[in-house]
């Protein structure tokens, strides 16, 4: 029988392997939700200073987007693709950086399309790139760049459906994920990495890292490889990722549950683990060749994993370090801004249907050049509630708030921030702080269980202000301003910048809102990040058929959006079967670094070759300035 469980996407994955029950475990539905014909009223807004829209603003034949001429676009919007290449408008031009295989040392191996490349290398670019962050060293630059996950039929393609079937081949399978931290440079032929560059560095499942924060030696990360509770090897599923001021890297560990199983063939899930889907059977087989993935081994190990990791690109030796007071869920992204008193804030979205946005307030004060090694130790961490007057308050997470210890709150974040009463989200992915403006967005992925079944914690899931459509195929981007614009503040207000749909399938609210048009419509917006001069970047990691609800959208895209006017327009296409994925600018802004992640077609090497996630640089054809 054919297993095609390697072939699915993180989130069918955890579908398939652990459905939610329809039925909530709440007698009582969240009131304040709105219907459908609610949605209608009108939630998108534009302008800094907007909140909530009246009726009839929001849908219409005619949009103010699609007649804008704003001159804040240096180029001309492009149409979709259904190919297999990447698309950038007219006057740009891009190039491969580099892609799954290609050396980061000179010892490294050549790649082979036969064989998936070396079976054991940590010297090589690792597999599908996610997010990233561009570093300054003096007059050098370096990109530290996630590897997400593997595709076991890409990268083993010798083994019968994928799997791993040793040791060794799990071994290949953890050394391509992770991280890579990388020195580049462009010359007169272009963008090159700087092959043995004294910077360069793979961080991947078995690297040895130090756990820090409250939940640092608590018996539930104690394990008899590591009786103290506070060192584990390695890091995994790294989605997004975050860039702090004093010049660290923050990777995210997002679909950590997937890694685990269990030899023992009565496996129960304990509570802790039904919520983070965490059950007898892995996506990968590690525990089959790996006894530190095996739950009848070693309970504690998916503890210890779940968090954001903190690195120092510009020091080798220096031991990554997982922050346990930004919680432990599945992290998207991790986007730190400054507080008016110089406190750390941190935003936080949990890639999940129906789970929540969060927040961290440090104790502790950042000033320049200090020392900074305790400030995503010490804090408060808060769940994000949103009220349907275009309000919203943060909801601390304490044991007042949730009837839970101290420190299992790190540890369970989900179960605390239910406990709090949060607003369940759909799929909340990259947060963006807008430089120009005291203003944050979530991209809202999709949700197609909201309205129809909860959460893992039995959370009801019903439409709400902020998610406002059943069956949510195609995702909205929330943003919101803090009072008295101070990102500490408690209490914010938020508004809709706008809601993806197709108005050439739909007339009613799954057109989208009235920003979206046939010319820019788009699903699943997932990564985001502003440029200097304030527009909003957004990645999608969508359905890419091009048919029935999603005809006319193409292959997944990225596009730039202009908060004050609300207008969007696309910029670029992606290969077909691939997302967008990171995104960062060299240091004279005149040069693009964006993520390729998992073509089904055979890019980048053409026809018969194997698929490879990559990055590619954009420039303009006049090196001009580009963001």
């Amino acid at each position: 029988m054919t297993d095609n469980r390697v072939d699915l996407s993180w989130d069918e994955w955890d579908e398939l392997n652990d459905p939610r029950s329809n039925t909530s475990e709440f007698d009582q539905v969240v009131e304040a939700a709105l219907s459908r014909r609610g949605f209608l009223s009108g939630l998108v807004a534009f302008g800094s200073g907007a909140a909530v829209m009246g009726t009839g603003a929001l849908l219409s034949s005619t949009t103010t987007a699609e007649a804008a001429t704003t001159k804040r676009f240096a180029f001309k919007p492009i149409e979709i693709a259904t190919d297999a290449s990447v698309h950038v408008p007219e006057g740009y031009n891009w190039e491969i950086l580099t892609r799954w295989g290609d050396p980061l040392f000179s010892d490294a191996p050549d790649f082979s399309h036969e064989t998936g490349g070396d079976a054991v290398s940590d010297r090589i670019f690792g597999e599908n790139t996610d997010g990233m962050e561009l570093f300054e060293v003096g007059d050098k630059q370096l990109i530290a760049v996630n590897h997400e996950y593997v595709n076991p039929k890409v990268n083993l393609p010798n083994n019968e459906d994928g799997k791993a079937t040793s040791s060794e081949n799990v071994r290949k399978l953890q050394n391509l994920q992770g991280v890579s931290v990388m020195e580049v440079e462009e010359t007169g032929e272009g963008w090159k990495v700087v092959v043995d560059s004294p910077y360069n560095r793979r961080i991947h499942h078995n690297t040895p890292m130090r756990i820090a924060g409250p939940a640092a030696g608590h018996d539930l990360l104690k394990t008899a490889a590591d009786p103290e509770g506070i060192e584990v090897l390695g890091t995994m599923n790294n989605c997004g990722s975050g860039k702090t001021p004093w010049g660290t890297y923050l990777t995210c560990e997002e679909n950590f549950n997937g890694y685990f199983g269990s030899t023992d063939a009565n496996f129960e899930q304990t509570p802790g683990f039904k919520r983070y889907g965490i059950k007898g059977e892995s996506r990968y087989q590690y525990e089959l060749f790996d006894a530190r993935y095996d739950l009848a081994k070693n309970p504690n190990e998916p503890n210890r994993f779940g968090y954001i990791v903190e690195i120092d690109p510009t020091d080798p030796n220096a031991k990554p370090v997982k922050r346990t007071a930004l919680g432990r869920f599945k992290h998207e992204n991790a986007e730190v801004v400054i507080a008016k008193d110089g406190r750390v804030v941190v935003f936080l979205g949990d890639d999940e249907r129906g789970e929540y946005l969060y927040r961290f307030v440090s104790k502790g004060v950042y000033q320049p050049g200090g020392d900074t090694d305790n400030l995503l130790d010490e804090g408060t961490l808060y769940v994000a509630k949103f009220n349907e007057d275009g309000k919203g308050q943060w909801l601390p997470l304490t044991p007042e708030t949730t009837g839970m210890d101290e420190v299992e709150i790190y540890i369970h974040t989900r179960m605390a921030a239910s406990a709090a009463g949060g607003t369940t989200m759909d799929r909340p992915e990259w947060v963006a702080a807008n430089p120009i403006s005291v203003q944050a967005y979530c991209a809202l992925t999709n949700n197609k269980n909201r309205g129809v079944k909860p959460n893992a914690g039995g959370d009801d899931t019903s439409v709400n202000a902020v998610n406002p459509r059943e069956t949510n195929n195609y995702g909205q981007i929330v943003r919101w301003t803090p009072a008295d614009e101070n990102y500490a503040s408690d209490a914010f207000d938020w508004d809709l910048y706008v809601m993806c749909g197709n108005p050439n399938v739909h007339n009613d609210e799954y057109a989208g809102s009235s920003n979206i048009h046939p010319g820019n419509m788009f699903n699943s917006p997932d990564g985001m990040a502003f440029d200097t001069a304030g527009l909003l970047w957004i990645q999608t990691d969508g359905n890419f058929k091009n048919e029935g609800d999603f005809e006319g959208q193409g292959n997944n895209q990225m596009l730039v959006g202009d908060p004050e006017t609300g207008e969007i327009v696309r910029f670029m296409t992606v290969p077909y079967g691939a997302e967008v994925t990171g995104l960062c600018w060299s240091a004279d802004r005149r040069s693009m670094f964006v993520g390729i992640q998992h073509p089904s077609a055979s890019f980048p090497d053409g026809e018969g070759k194997l698929a490879r996630s990559a990055v590619v640089v954009v420039k303009r054809d006049d090196n001009g300035i580009i963001g």
